[in-house]
């Protein structure tokens, strides 16, 4: 882990605990609830006090005493039954300020190794809103990971196996009866040029998807194509694979326009060879058991709150389903990439689903030591409180939504002032970045698991807490920068002098706690929530102090390169949620 202000501080308070006989976790320190009594805080004399039979306040005195012979404090005093309140020499910040290369700076791969699952996009099908929260937070998880030093692999586990696929075959088929693909007697080779565009897909899908669940003959042969498709036929293998194809490169394409890259384009299809033997194996085992013709594992403990349904493995008419599928990606996963962790970040309402894979994957011995976790969310909805759709109710697509930000932006920017003498390429990029903050953030900034309203008016404003005013902070750093440059100011060395400068130093100080607590707790708001403190703080830092009229060059110096260490932290964190900062606005 990167050194951390925090971390420091806590280590100096639990040193007075223990020099008082007392486990140094009591010692913890966070920032002040109060910032008028202090910077921050430690409350464990309380608990030590209980623990160890004293008086809280006399024990909270005698860490008063040993604490304020170090250097370090410029003010340690006590209120109420015994809250430690801390103040730092402002040489302290300074001197951290000095260091902040090793808190701003990405972390080498050595923390173990992780696997984030997310996006889930289905082949053939049009990616839409309801992808966004995933990607968006998948996303933003794998870039924290990776920048804290986690050898991290992000897996977007394609749906790209399945009846979906024999339905699509059939609906060819109906179509072109012609193509080599439905001739058994074609020997190949079969054409390299798809068929089939990603656009054509889009609109056979859900008519295939309707001819089979309104017709029981068109739905047996879907059945019948996806077991010949699975057991190999050459034919509908070489078509399967142009769907594929098709669909990654569109796939591709939209994950490109939201900002989103992965490491791994596996599906469901890439696990099915590890079925069969998973299968013989847990029945070997005794693990899975036949149940009215369907093979389950059991996954109910003695401590659940309600019945935990069991983990179905086979369905009675022989089909595999999801689970089976979710568990023999994590053998696949487990024997690849052999992680420490595993995310899956799927909506909340998918958590049974996970919890019974993951509870019959460890009852197998397949997870080995790799830790499960699912990383759920809530909804994004429209201003009904429901689920976001379109104004005809039907399924947003992502494309859409992104364009309806992006000319959203436009508006914006022409409201305020902004671009109007750009070049139409460059005023386009920032109505493009200006969007796409205003997606991220507005879902980012929420904890994951509680619902949002989407309003995309008030996402797009340039004031309060949205990811374009986040945006606009940042560019105007980069104007005093750019102008003090052209001024032949340049940044110096740091020294505190004033309240606001103390404030913005701790901002900024504390970008390291604010990582490791989006790493802990899956939850990038905690990110967002330090950005916009920080750019607050600038923004006070500002209007107190105009620096380029500063006389003082040495003042104007450290004030500069305060400056800069704030623009370099809040591009950090925005670059962490997978929000551009344009260069000028």
């Amino acid at each position: 882990m990167r050194p951390s202000l925090l971390t420091d501080l806590t280590a100096k308070v639990r040193a007075a605990f223990v020099a008082e006989g007392l486990d140094p976790a009591f010692g913890r320190v966070q920032i002040s609830d109060r910032p008028e009594l202090g910077q921050f805080q430690s409350n464990g004399a309380l608990a030590a006090a209980k623990a160890a039979k004293m008086n809280p306040l006399s024990l909270a005195s005698q860490i008063q005493t040993r604490l304020e012979t170090d250097e370090w404090f410029s003010n340690v005093s006590i209120t109420g039954p015994g809250f430690i309140n801390i103040k730092l020499m402002d040489w302290v910040l300074a001197q951290a300020l000095a260091a902040s290369d090793a808190i701003l700076a990405p972390a080498a791969a050595t923390r173990g190794k992780v696997v984030v699952d997310f996006g889930g996009p289905n082949v053939a099908k049009a990616m839409h809103v309801g992808h966004l929260r995933s990607s968006i937070i998948g996303d933003a998880l794998q870039r924290h990971l990776k920048f804290a030093g986690f050898d991290t692999k992000s897996d977007v586990h394609l749906g790209d196996w399945g009846k979906p696929m024999g339905m699509l075959i059939t609906e060819v088929k109906l179509r072109r009866p012609e193509l080599p693909y439905f001739d058994p007697a074609f020997t190949g080779p079969y054409p390299v040029e798809p068929p089939v565009t990603m656009e054509d897909l889009e609109t056979l899908y859900p008519i295939a998807a309707a001819a089979s669940k309104a017709d029981p003959v068109r739905d047996e042969e879907a059945r019948t194509a996806t077991a010949e498709l699975q057991q190999g036929r050459a034919g509908y293998r070489a078509l399967w694979r142009h769907f594929i194809d098709v669909s990654i490169a569109g796939i591709k394409r939209e994950f490109a326009s939201l900002g989103v890259y992965f490491d791994l384009w596996k599906g469901e299809a890439d696990v099915d060879p590890l079925i069969g033997p998973m299968l013989t194996d847990l029945k070997a085992r005794g693990i899975a058991e036949l149940d009215d013709g369907a093979l389950i594992v059991r996954v109910g403990e003695p401590s659940d709150k309600k019945e935990m349904p069991p983990l179905m493995l086979v369905k009675r008419d022989g089909g595999v389903l999801y689970e089976t599928t979710d568990v023999a990606t994590i053998i696949d996963r487990v024997k690849s990439l052999d992680p420490d962790l595993v995310l899956y970040v799927v909506d909340q309402r998918q958590h049974e689903h996970f919890e019974k894979v993951f509870r019959g994957a460890i009852k197998a011995g397949y997870a080995g030591k790799a830790v499960l976790e699912h990383v759920g969310f809530g909804t994004m909805n429209g201003a009904d409180g429901k689920p976001f759709k379109t104004r005809a109710g039907g399924v947003l697509k992502l494309y859409d939504l992104i364009e309806m930000a992006k000319a959203e932006a436009e508006k914006r920017l022409v409201e305020a002032g902004i671009g109007a003498d750009y070049p139409p390429e460059e005023r386009a990029t920032v109505a493009r970045q200006v969007g796409l903050a205003a997606i991220k953030f507005a879902d980012l900034s929420n904890y994951r698991l509680t619902n949002y309203i989407f309003d995309l008016e008030r996402f797009t404003k340039f004031e309060g807490k949205t990811g374009p005013y986040l945006q606009y902070a940042a560019v105007r750093v980069k104007s005093l920068l750019r102008k003090a440059m052209e001024e032949q100011a340049r940044p110096g060395a740091i020294a505190i002098t004033a309240a606001e400068e103390r404030d913005l130093a701790l901002a900024i100080l504390r970008f390291p706690d604010a990582l490791e607590e989006t790493i802990k707790v899956r939850a990038p708001n905690v990110m967002c929530d330090y950005a916009y403190t920080l750019a607050q703080r600038f923004s006070s830092f500002y209007a107190a102090h105009h620096i380029m009229s500063e006389s003082d060059t040495a003042l104007r110096a450290s004030r500069l390169a305060l400056a800069a260490l704030t623009l370099r932290a809040l591009e950090t964190a925005l670059e962490l949620l997978g929000i551009e900062v344009p260069e000028r606005m």
